[in-house]
């Protein structure tokens, strides 16, 4: 064997190696960084991104920042607040990153009424530039705000409480550098502390507010990654009875981390807030495969041999089922780079990188070190488990097998029915990541309620001919879809051109109401748009494109969904009208409207909803053809193939089924875990049945197999299953409810994979092992028929 012949005799080498690289990574990884961004949550190639992307410069992104001051009591019209939230508009103006000419406030000058006066029209600033906080000044801001109509947008429908908002560039123009959102948090956070004092109270939405949060959070991550590590500790203390065992796969899982997080680092990569679990599950696989190879060595050491032997003998005999299981890992995390979400394919890197770490530091440097244990002895311990590994060997025998067999059905049934509860995207209203309770969350509901708009926004562009939006028939088009849109359960209110133009038809005619429409002549509708400037966002340069914006309720799935299939309902009547207007004899006056999904935040929520609903199903498949090729590979059988894969297919639908029952949606954030999860429970599958598979080589019967198999390999996986179950359960009381919910499911996943590889695999097994001369049997009557 190679590490015979060139491994073991060059140990020393090796290690020393293997020492200089820590000290190399560890010094790299201690450069790593929250490396979070917007875009990376884009699929970029998705319609509605296309959209996004096309209109970005005209419009803005969906990367929001809102900034809402409010008081305890009475209104906004104190000289105080006016004060106040001039400087705190000013701030916002001047953090890095923020569009300037989209920062919008009652103190910004693209904030303006319009008013019908004696002589035709009269407009200006909402807060005039000789404004002063005296009472006169408050009532004349309390009367331009009325006539601006933008209450319910900037100013709260009951006066309390006044909005700034902005938009927010991923690169910083000052320096052209990436604009580093936990900076930009950090300077919201120093505004809020500043103004949120004597009665005025800050509210700060937005995705960089998020990530400020989140990584705040991840220092209460990073405790109780510390308090697994020292659960894991203290259990493998127990379980190996000696500190030096114990201490040993814990190092070399903790240093296949440390490699993994300097090597992002050479290459170019942060650790996202998103991702942030990636490390400890890299260490939880390289702590299973440690165990294995320790439980190996110690009965190795119990059958005499030293401790040199005794690596040797292990590695052999582990390195094939672990090489291959940290294979299978590595094929599944890859396979989630076929969903085009730079987020996501971060995450499939980072883990894949740390597998490969993994199988350096657990399968080739843990032998090593272990043969380095002089004068190393086991003392015998009584077989407490003796008698479950008796009772669970008849796994593999008819009337028990057929018992699981039918528990597995059911268990199906369940999971399947509870699946079809699981939605694509939010369940609930807020940031998901984030408690209820939290600072965010609780801003976010002051703004739902306060504000007719909040930070929950779905653009659709009308995009059509140039000059279109002085055409009184592509118009009147545009109203109909806003008027539908009004309409549509989940839409609180809607803001387009069209609104502003009938206002002001309604205002050129002594503000009647009946005059609120769209004007019939082209010289009319025109001058009912002179005083509206590209700078609103309320159209293009060229009059081509015409923004609707949808303020939502919320961004639940249920919500968006509705919402979209409303959109591509309405989308498909204008385009029917088309195709009746261009059989007609006045096809040459004939003017389409296409309204194209989608912008803002909502928009980019409804893209990456539509992503992950189309590649859930082909991600689950590819990563288990992945794993099923590499399982082939290891046992040459179809067989011992189909028994590891069976039990991680009936977990997945579980978990699926659970994630309905906890209310966790299936989005960016929470995908890349169920795939990670079939690369965790695998390699109990696949130590498990290789070393049923070498024994029942042996001529031993199935019982007797599995029964040593058990004894051997048995009891590690158990310890394993336990203890990280354990460990990871902790992290249901984060204060980061990712990491609680995440806890919860992978608390489920670690327990049930080793159940399944424990009870299910040899129940498989058997039934395998039945129907094979079935099939022979009737595929022989056929080939000799025909």
């Amino acid at each position: 064997m190679i590490i015979q012949s060139y491994f073991i005799p060059r140990r020393g080498l090796w290690l020393t190696l293997c020492a200089l690289l820590t000290v190399l990574l560890g010094w790299q990884a201690t450069k790593i960084k929250i490396d979070a961004g917007f875009s990376k949550l884009l699929p970029l190639q998705h319609p509605f991104m296309q959209t996004l992307l096309a209109h970005r410069d005209d419009f803005g992104g969906a990367n929001r920042l809102l900034v809402a001051l409010s008081v305890e009591s009475g209104d906004i019209f104190t000289p105080r607040f006016m004060e106040t939230l001039k400087l705190a508009t000013d701030d916002v103006f001047f953090i890095p990153g923020v569009v300037r000419g989209q920062v919008q406030s009652l103190f910004t000058p693209n904030v303006r009424y319009i008013e019908v006066v004696e002589n035709g029209f009269e407009g200006g600033n909402v807060v005039p530039a000789d404004f002063q906080p005296t009472s006169q000044g408050l009532k004349q801001v309390r009367e331009n705000i009325l006539k601006a109509g933008i209450v319910g947008r900037l100013v709260a429908n009951d006066f309390s409480a006044a909005m700034i908002s902005a938009n927010i560039q991923e690169v910083d123009p000052a320096t052209g550098k990436k604009l580093l959102y936990t900076d930009v948090a950090a300077q919201l956070e120093d505004i809020r502390q500043r103004y949120d004092k004597d009665g005025i109270h800050v509210h700060i939405l937005g995705f960089a507010k998020v990530v400020g949060d989140i990584t705040d959070g991840t220092r209460q991550v990073a405790l109780f990654f510390g308090i697994a590590i020292i659960i894991i500790a203290l259990l493998l203390r127990w379980y190996c009875r000696s500190w030096r065992l114990a201490i040993l796969p814990l190092m070399t899982s903790f240093v296949a981390v440390v490699w993994q997080l300097g090597l992002l680092v050479t290459l170019g990569y942060g650790i996202d807030p998103m991702s942030i679990l990636v490390p400890f599950l890299i260490f939880a696989i390289g702590t299973s495969h440690g165990v294995q190879m320790v439980n190996g060595f110690k009965q190795q050491i119990r059958h005499g041999h030293n401790a040199k032997i005794a690596a040797e003998n292990i590695f052999r005999q582990l390195v094939m089922p672990g090489g291959f299981a940290l294979l299978s890992d590595t094929a599944g995390f890859l396979t989630i780079l076929l969903i085009d979400i730079r987020i996501i394919q971060e995450v499939a890197i980072t883990a894949s990188i740390g597998v490969a770490m993994v199988i350096i530091s657990n399968l080739f440097a843990l032998p090593l070190l272990l043969s380095f244990q002089k004068q190393f002895t086991v003392k015998p311990r009584h077989n407490t488990l003796s008698h479950l590994w008796l009772s669970l060997s008849h796994c593999v025998e008819r009337h028990t097998a057929q018992r699981i067999l039918i528990g597995c059905a059911v268990l199906a049934a369940i999971g399947l029915w509870q699946s079809q509860h699981l939605a694509i995207g939010d369940l609930h209203s807020g940031v998901p990541e984030l408690h209820a309770h939290s600072r965010y969350n609780q801003d976010s509901s002051f703004v739902a309620n306060h504000f007719s708009i909040g930070s929950d926004i779905m653009g659709v562009v009308a995009e059509t001919v140039k000059d279109g939006c002085v055409n009184p028939e592509i118009m009147r088009r545009i109203d109909a879809f806003e008027w539908d849109m009004q309409n549509t359960p989940g839409v609180h209110a809607t803001l387009s051109l069209t609104g502003v133009s009938k206002s002001v038809n309604s205002a050129y005619n002594e503000g009647s109401p009946a005059w609120r429409v769209i004007p019939n002549n082209t010289a009319s509708l025109a001058q009912t748009l002179t005083y509206i400037d590209t700078s609103s966002g309320l159209l293009n340069r060229t009059c081509s494109a015409i923004p609707i914006y949808l303020f939502t309720t919320d961004h639940k799935a249920t919500t968006i969904s509705n919402i979209v299939s409303h959109v591509k309902a309405a989308n498909e009547k204008h385009r029917l009208l088309d195709m009746d207007c261009n059989t007609t004899e006045s096809s040459n006056d004939c003017l389409s409207v296409t309204f194209k999904l989608a912008t803002g935040n909502v928009g980019v929520m409804a893209a990456t909803n539509e992503v992950v609903a189309a590649k859930q199903v082909p991600l689950l498949i590819y990563v288990y053809l992945a794993v099923a090729a590499l399982c082939w590979m290891s046992f040459r059988s179809i067989r011992g193939t189909l028994c590891v894969i069976l039990p991680l297919a009936l977990v997945s639908i579980l978990a699926n089924g659970l994630m309905a029952i906890l209310e966790i949606g299936l989005k960016v954030s929470t995908l890349p875990v169920v795939a990670l999860g079939v690369g965790i429970g695998v390699d109990y599958g696949i130590y498990i049945f290789s070393r049923f598979q070498a024994l029942q080589k042996t001529g031993l019967s199935l019982q007797e197999s599995y029964q040593r198999t058990l004894e051997q390999t048995g009891k590690a996986v158990v310890f394993t299953g336990l203890t990280l179950s354990f460990a990871v359960s902790t992290w249901i009381f984060s204060s980061l409810k990712f990491q609680a919910d995440m806890g919860c499911l992978l608390t489920f996943m670690f327990l049930v994979n080793m159940l399944g590889a424990l009870i299910a695999l040899p129940a498989f097994y058997w039934w395998l092992s039945t129907i094979k001369p079935i099939l022979l049997s009737h595929y022989r009557r056929w080939f000799n028929k025909n």
